[in-house]
Protein backbone atom coordinates (compact mmCIF):
# COMPACT_ATOMS: atom_id res chain seq x y z
CA UNK A 1 0.00 0.00 0.00
CA UNK A 2 0.93 3.57 -0.79
CA UNK A 3 1.85 5.46 2.37
CA UNK A 4 -0.13 9.18 2.55
CA UNK A 5 2.90 11.29 1.09
CA UNK A 6 3.35 9.10 -1.35
CA UNK A 7 0.37 9.11 -2.87
CA UNK A 8 -0.34 12.92 -2.25
CA UNK A 9 3.04 13.08 -4.50
CA UNK A 10 1.69 10.82 -7.28
CA UNK A 11 -1.53 12.79 -7.31
CA UNK A 12 0.48 16.69 -7.24
CA UNK A 13 2.55 14.77 -10.44
CA UNK A 14 -0.27 13.86 -12.56
CA UNK A 15 -1.82 16.89 -11.83
CA UNK A 16 1.12 18.85 -12.75
CA UNK A 17 0.85 16.78 -16.17
CA UNK A 18 -2.47 17.15 -17.14
CA UNK A 19 -2.34 20.86 -16.07
CA UNK A 20 1.27 21.05 -17.80
CA UNK A 21 0.50 18.80 -20.78
CA UNK A 22 -2.70 21.32 -21.37
CA UNK A 23 -0.60 24.27 -20.91
CA UNK A 24 2.00 23.38 -23.43
CA UNK A 25 0.25 22.03 -26.12
CA UNK A 26 0.39 25.09 -28.85
CA UNK A 27 3.81 24.62 -28.22
CA UNK A 28 4.29 21.02 -28.58
CA UNK A 29 1.83 20.70 -31.60
CA UNK A 30 4.06 23.33 -33.36
CA UNK A 31 7.66 21.09 -32.54
CA UNK A 32 5.62 18.31 -33.94
CA UNK A 33 5.05 19.87 -37.41
CA UNK A 34 8.31 21.56 -37.36
CA UNK A 35 10.18 18.12 -37.08
CA UNK A 36 7.89 16.78 -39.73
CA UNK A 37 8.06 19.40 -42.03
CA UNK A 38 11.33 21.35 -41.48
CA UNK A 39 14.27 19.68 -42.74
CA UNK A 40 17.02 21.23 -40.94
CA UNK A 41 14.99 19.78 -37.72
CA UNK A 42 13.87 16.23 -38.67
CA UNK A 43 16.47 14.75 -36.13
CA UNK A 44 14.67 16.81 -33.44
CA UNK A 45 12.05 13.98 -32.85
CA UNK A 46 14.55 12.19 -31.35
CA UNK A 47 16.02 14.94 -28.91
CA UNK A 48 13.45 14.68 -25.90
CA UNK A 49 13.72 10.54 -26.22
CA UNK A 50 17.27 11.02 -25.63
CA UNK A 51 17.19 13.61 -23.26
CA UNK A 52 14.35 11.37 -21.07
CA UNK A 53 16.94 7.99 -21.14
CA UNK A 54 19.59 10.59 -19.83
CA UNK A 55 17.43 12.16 -17.28
CA UNK A 56 16.06 8.08 -16.59
CA UNK A 57 19.44 6.98 -15.67
CA UNK A 58 20.42 9.85 -13.76
CA UNK A 59 17.19 9.84 -11.63
CA UNK A 60 18.27 7.15 -9.20
CA UNK A 61 21.24 8.90 -7.90
CA UNK A 62 19.18 12.30 -7.64
CA UNK A 63 19.31 13.83 -4.09
CA UNK A 64 15.66 15.41 -3.58
CA UNK A 65 15.45 18.46 -1.61
CA UNK A 66 12.80 20.73 -2.45
CA UNK A 67 13.59 24.31 -2.89
CA UNK A 68 11.08 27.51 -2.62
CA UNK A 69 13.96 29.35 -5.00
CA UNK A 70 12.86 27.38 -7.80
CA UNK A 71 9.67 29.26 -8.00
CA UNK A 72 11.89 32.40 -9.53
CA UNK A 73 12.66 30.39 -12.13
CA UNK A 74 9.38 29.09 -12.14
CA UNK A 75 7.12 31.75 -12.52
CA UNK A 76 9.28 33.99 -14.67
CA UNK A 77 9.89 30.75 -17.49
CA UNK A 78 5.70 30.69 -17.48
CA UNK A 79 5.40 34.33 -17.72
CA UNK A 80 8.27 34.60 -20.51
CA UNK A 81 6.04 31.34 -22.49
CA UNK A 82 2.91 32.95 -22.34
CA UNK A 83 4.05 36.14 -23.40
CA UNK A 84 5.89 34.59 -26.49
CA UNK A 85 2.79 31.95 -27.00
CA UNK A 86 0.71 35.12 -27.28
CA UNK A 87 2.94 36.58 -29.95
CA UNK A 88 2.94 33.31 -31.53
CA UNK A 89 6.64 33.37 -31.28
CA UNK A 90 7.00 29.42 -31.05
CA UNK A 91 10.75 29.25 -30.73
CA UNK A 92 10.70 31.07 -27.41
CA UNK A 93 7.62 29.51 -26.13
CA UNK A 94 9.62 26.63 -26.63
CA UNK A 95 13.00 27.94 -24.91
CA UNK A 96 10.84 29.10 -22.28
CA UNK A 97 9.04 25.34 -21.78
CA UNK A 98 12.65 24.45 -21.22
CA UNK A 99 13.43 26.49 -18.86
CA UNK A 100 9.89 26.00 -17.43
CA UNK A 101 10.98 22.07 -16.48
CA UNK A 102 14.46 23.52 -14.90
CA UNK A 103 12.39 25.92 -12.71
CA UNK A 104 9.82 22.74 -11.78
CA UNK A 105 12.89 20.28 -11.04
CA UNK A 106 14.62 22.91 -8.77
CA UNK A 107 10.91 23.66 -6.94
CA UNK A 108 10.34 20.14 -6.36
CA UNK A 109 13.78 18.30 -6.02
CA UNK A 110 15.68 21.40 -5.15
CA UNK A 111 19.76 22.92 -6.58
CA UNK A 112 21.54 19.33 -6.40
CA UNK A 113 18.71 17.56 -8.78
CA UNK A 114 19.11 20.49 -11.26
CA UNK A 115 22.55 20.62 -11.40
CA UNK A 116 22.00 16.83 -11.74
CA UNK A 117 19.33 16.81 -14.44
CA UNK A 118 21.75 20.08 -16.24
CA UNK A 119 21.96 18.10 -19.24
CA UNK A 120 19.02 16.64 -20.21
CA UNK A 121 17.33 19.78 -19.94
CA UNK A 122 20.06 21.71 -22.35
CA UNK A 123 19.93 18.88 -24.52
CA UNK A 124 16.25 19.72 -25.23
CA UNK A 125 17.85 22.72 -27.41
CA UNK A 126 18.50 20.98 -29.99
CA UNK A 127 15.05 20.36 -30.76
CA UNK A 128 13.88 24.13 -31.21
CA UNK A 129 13.78 25.22 -34.52
CA UNK A 130 15.42 28.45 -34.68
CA UNK A 131 15.12 31.22 -36.86
CA UNK A 132 18.31 31.67 -38.17
CA UNK A 133 19.32 28.32 -39.07
CA UNK A 134 17.51 28.33 -42.32
CA UNK A 135 18.01 31.74 -43.61
CA UNK A 136 22.43 30.90 -43.11
CA UNK A 137 21.61 28.49 -45.42
CA UNK A 138 22.59 30.78 -48.70
CA UNK A 139 25.97 32.04 -47.11
CA UNK A 140 27.30 29.08 -45.82
CA UNK A 141 26.38 27.52 -49.28
CA UNK A 142 28.59 29.95 -51.28
CA UNK A 143 31.35 29.90 -48.83
CA UNK A 144 31.70 26.40 -48.82
CA UNK A 145 31.15 26.31 -52.76
CA UNK A 146 33.91 29.18 -53.03
CA UNK A 147 36.25 27.06 -50.84
CA UNK A 148 35.61 24.07 -52.58
CA UNK A 149 36.13 24.85 -56.04
CA UNK A 150 39.21 26.55 -55.16
CA UNK A 151 40.62 23.41 -53.79
CA UNK A 152 39.96 21.92 -56.50
CA UNK A 153 41.68 24.51 -58.54
CA UNK A 154 45.32 23.37 -56.49
CA UNK A 155 44.58 20.45 -57.21
CA UNK A 156 44.20 20.83 -61.06
CA UNK A 157 41.06 20.57 -62.02
CA UNK A 158 39.73 23.58 -64.27
CA UNK A 159 37.17 25.18 -62.28
CA UNK A 160 35.54 28.81 -61.96
CA UNK A 161 33.52 30.08 -59.44
CA UNK A 162 31.73 33.32 -59.57
CA UNK A 163 29.10 34.15 -56.73
CA UNK A 164 26.62 30.79 -56.99
CA UNK A 165 27.70 30.04 -60.57
CA UNK A 166 30.21 27.05 -60.74
CA UNK A 167 31.68 26.56 -64.09
CA UNK A 168 33.15 23.18 -65.42
CA UNK A 169 35.04 22.38 -68.73
CA UNK A 170 31.45 20.11 -69.20
CA UNK A 171 28.69 21.89 -67.49
CA UNK A 172 27.66 25.19 -65.92
CA UNK A 173 26.43 24.19 -61.93
CA UNK A 174 24.60 26.99 -59.40
CA UNK A 175 25.61 26.34 -55.77
CA UNK A 176 21.97 26.18 -53.71
CA UNK A 177 20.65 26.27 -50.42
CA UNK A 178 21.08 22.48 -50.35
CA UNK A 179 24.89 22.74 -50.75
CA UNK A 180 25.15 24.65 -47.55
CA UNK A 181 24.76 21.17 -45.33
CA UNK A 182 23.09 22.67 -42.92
CA UNK A 183 21.10 19.80 -42.23
CA UNK A 184 24.37 17.77 -41.51
CA UNK A 185 25.33 20.23 -39.90
CA UNK A 186 22.88 20.69 -37.43
CA UNK A 187 22.57 17.09 -37.04
CA UNK A 188 26.19 16.86 -36.14
CA UNK A 189 25.94 19.51 -33.44
CA UNK A 190 23.44 17.31 -31.53
CA UNK A 191 25.43 14.08 -32.28
CA UNK A 192 28.60 15.78 -31.20
CA UNK A 193 26.86 17.37 -27.64
CA UNK A 194 25.71 13.76 -27.10
CA UNK A 195 29.32 11.96 -27.88
CA UNK A 196 30.95 14.66 -25.52
CA UNK A 197 28.47 13.94 -22.75
CA UNK A 198 28.79 10.17 -22.61
CA UNK A 199 32.71 10.43 -22.74
CA UNK A 200 34.67 10.43 -20.14
CA UNK A 201 37.46 13.42 -19.64
CA UNK A 202 38.35 16.64 -18.80
CA UNK A 203 35.53 19.52 -18.35
CA UNK A 204 37.43 21.80 -20.97
CA UNK A 205 38.28 19.46 -22.82
CA UNK A 206 34.69 17.87 -23.40
CA UNK A 207 34.03 21.99 -23.65
CA UNK A 208 36.62 22.15 -26.84
CA UNK A 209 34.82 19.21 -28.27
CA UNK A 210 31.55 20.68 -28.52
CA UNK A 211 33.18 23.89 -29.72
CA UNK A 212 34.46 21.60 -32.75
CA UNK A 213 31.49 20.41 -34.05
CA UNK A 214 31.33 24.04 -36.10
CA UNK A 215 34.27 23.89 -37.78
CA UNK A 216 34.23 19.84 -38.27
CA UNK A 217 30.81 20.09 -39.47
CA UNK A 218 31.79 22.72 -41.54
CA UNK A 219 35.04 21.03 -43.11
CA UNK A 220 33.56 17.43 -43.31
CA UNK A 221 30.63 20.16 -45.78
CA UNK A 222 33.67 20.91 -47.88
CA UNK A 223 34.96 17.80 -48.23
CA UNK A 224 31.66 16.24 -49.08
CA UNK A 225 31.41 19.84 -51.74
CA UNK A 226 34.80 18.71 -53.25
CA UNK A 227 34.42 15.44 -54.02
CA UNK A 228 31.27 15.88 -55.73
CA UNK A 229 32.86 18.50 -58.28
CA UNK A 230 35.46 15.82 -58.60
CA UNK A 231 33.31 12.88 -59.51
CA UNK A 232 31.11 15.19 -61.50
CA UNK A 233 34.06 16.55 -63.67
CA UNK A 234 35.24 13.10 -64.18
CA UNK A 235 32.55 11.27 -65.00
CA UNK A 236 29.45 13.65 -65.56
CA UNK A 237 26.93 16.14 -63.64
CA UNK A 238 24.30 12.87 -63.97
CA UNK A 239 26.68 10.67 -62.01
CA UNK A 240 27.61 13.97 -59.47
CA UNK A 241 24.37 15.53 -59.04
CA UNK A 242 22.36 12.80 -59.51
CA UNK A 243 23.86 9.85 -57.51
CA UNK A 244 26.77 10.96 -55.99
CA UNK A 245 25.20 13.66 -54.25
CA UNK A 246 22.10 11.81 -52.99
CA UNK A 247 24.31 9.02 -51.50
CA UNK A 248 27.70 11.29 -50.39
CA UNK A 249 25.85 12.18 -46.66
CA UNK A 250 27.84 8.76 -45.68
CA UNK A 251 31.23 10.55 -46.41
CA UNK A 252 30.39 13.39 -44.93
CA UNK A 253 29.60 12.06 -41.71
CA UNK A 254 32.80 9.47 -41.65
CA UNK A 255 35.14 12.12 -42.57
CA UNK A 256 33.35 14.19 -39.36
CA UNK A 257 33.10 11.25 -37.21
CA UNK A 258 37.00 10.49 -37.65
CA UNK A 259 37.71 13.93 -37.01
CA UNK A 260 35.91 13.55 -33.85
CA UNK A 261 37.53 10.01 -33.07
CA UNK A 262 40.93 11.97 -33.31
CA UNK A 263 40.27 14.83 -31.34
CA UNK A 264 38.67 13.36 -28.69
CA UNK A 265 41.70 10.83 -28.22
CA UNK A 266 44.11 13.89 -28.30
CA UNK A 267 41.87 15.81 -25.57
CA UNK A 268 42.17 12.55 -23.53
CA UNK A 269 38.48 11.30 -23.66
CA UNK A 270 38.88 7.95 -24.76
CA UNK A 271 36.27 6.03 -22.44
CA UNK A 272 32.92 6.17 -22.15
CA UNK A 273 30.91 6.60 -19.27
CA UNK A 274 29.83 3.47 -16.95
CA UNK A 275 27.63 5.74 -14.81
CA UNK A 276 24.70 6.90 -17.52
CA UNK A 277 25.01 3.91 -19.88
Amino acid sequence: MFSSSRRSETILYALIIVLGGLVLLPTLRWLANEWWSNDYYSHGVLVPIISVFFAWRLLPRVERKPSNLGLFLLVAALGVYLAALFQRAYFIAALGMIALFAGLIWYLWGGKALKRMAFPLAFLVFMVPLPFVEASSLPLSLLTGKISATAMQLLGMDITVQGAAVTLPSANLVVGAQCSGLRSIVALITLVAVFAYVVEGPWYSKVLLMLSAIPIAILGNIFRVSTLLWVADHWGVQAGFTYYHDYSGIFFFLFAFLCLILLAWLLKCRHIRTDIL
